[in-house]
């Protein structure tokens, strides 16, 4: 577990197949290339209607559930989603939704966000979800950063990848494993979140 006094970038996620976890786990990998640094991975419990059977506290398998807690005390917030009519799915946004407090105290303020997704089809509103994810963050007046085109994936691609977050085409039966450009690009996207918390930082200590 991550030292609670260290700096840390929080991925949190939802998935449901394993492909948003892989991709998460690969941002992961990216924060960490940076020394001092850690990425703590996080998810959020199923939405169900009322009537159904509660959740255990925590998951058997994969990630624990986030806390508020984990969110507040981040440095950095990288959020990832499958597709859902392009649209972030109901688990992440249901969670999201219950950080009004947060918004209300300003607690994640200037502190640097970025989003990735999948999707089962090629395109399968991949950009929409992205930028539909950005939103709530913008509204918690964190620094969205996409992916630069420095980075040769987002040219070179036949799968996913966008300039607006990581992205993966899991294919219509998610057998699709992470592409050699998405996994350069998701460890991208956390290692750039990392470089921006660490320099944000530093220059509000100064």
């Amino acid at each position: 577990m991550a030292n609670q006094q260290a700096p840390y970038i929080l991925v949190l996620y939802y998935s449901r197949h394993g492909k948003t976890e892989a991709m998460a786990q690969q941002v992961a990998r990216g924060i960490e290339q940076l020394s001092g640094m850690e990425a703590r991975l996080r998810t959020v419990a199923e939405v169900s209607p009322e009537t159904d059977a509660v959740a255990p506290a925590v998951p058997q398998q994969g990630a624990v559930y986030c806390t508020l807690d984990d969110l507040k005390h981040c440095s950095g917030l990288v959020i990832g989603s499958p597709t859902g009519f392009g649209n972030m799915a109901a688990p992440l946004k249901y969670f999201l939704d219950s950080t009004s407090n947060l918004w209300l105290t300003g607690a994640l303020i200037d502190k640097p966000a970025s989003a990735f997704t999948s999707s089962s089809s090629l395109h399968g509103g991949q950009e929409a979800t992205l930028l539909t994810m950005m939103l709530p963050l913008l509204h918690h007046g964190m620094i969205y950063a996409g992916i630069p085109y420095s980075e040769a994936g987002l040219l070179n691609t036949e799968s996913g990848g966008t300039p607006y977050g990581a992205s993966h085409w899991a294919g219509a039966d998610n057998s699709h494993e992470l592409s050699k450009a998405e996994t350069e690009l998701c460890r991208a996207q956390g290692k750039r979140i990392a470089t921006l918390a660490t320099t944000l930082a530093q220059g509000a200590a100064s």
